[in-house]
């Protein structure tokens, strides 16, 4: 038996159908492969962008952190510093006011002293001078 010959061309057309569709598949998968590869290649670059953006936010907070904690210890030396002022201050005062309670303390003994004392002249006077002691010699009493 034999085969028409018709079927022989059929048969060729037929693969070279099937070639041009696989060469067609094959396109189509290098279009998506390539497609895909630029997606992802941008998403890498983007990514990596995204990546730098976030270091360097990152670079910022700790350098800015730096500064505020810099600026935190030399206000807290600041107020330390006016704190032992303000305490050598306080305790200055307490002497002052120490030695002016002790000038008051004598001054105020002075003045009982001397008022002590007035009150002796003036018992005395009131005595000697103006005999109201009926003790008192006579001399006085003749000059009053």
């Amino acid at each position: 038996m034999s085969f028409p010959s018709p079927l022989a061309p059929d048969k060729g057309a037929t693969a070279l159908d099937l070639v041009y569709q696989a060469a067609d598949v094959f396109r189509d998968m290098e279009k998506h492969a390539r497609e895909t590869e630029a997606r992802a290649q941008s998403l890498c670059t983007s990514a990596l962008e995204r990546l730098r953006l976030a270091e360097g936010r990152a670079e910022a907070a700790e350098r800015a952190q730096r500064e505020l904690t810099v600026t935190i210890e030399r206000k807290l030396q600041d107020a330390c510093r006016a704190l032992e002022q303000a305490q050598c201050c306080i305790e200055a005062q307490k002497d002052k006011l120490t030695a002016v309670e002790l000038r008051a303390e004598v001054a105020e003994a002075e003045a009982r002293q001397a008022k002590e004392a007035l009150a002796l002249v003036e018992e005395a006077i009131r005595k000697r001078l103006l005999c109201t002691n009926p003790h008192a010699d006579g001399r006085l009493a003749a000059v009053a």
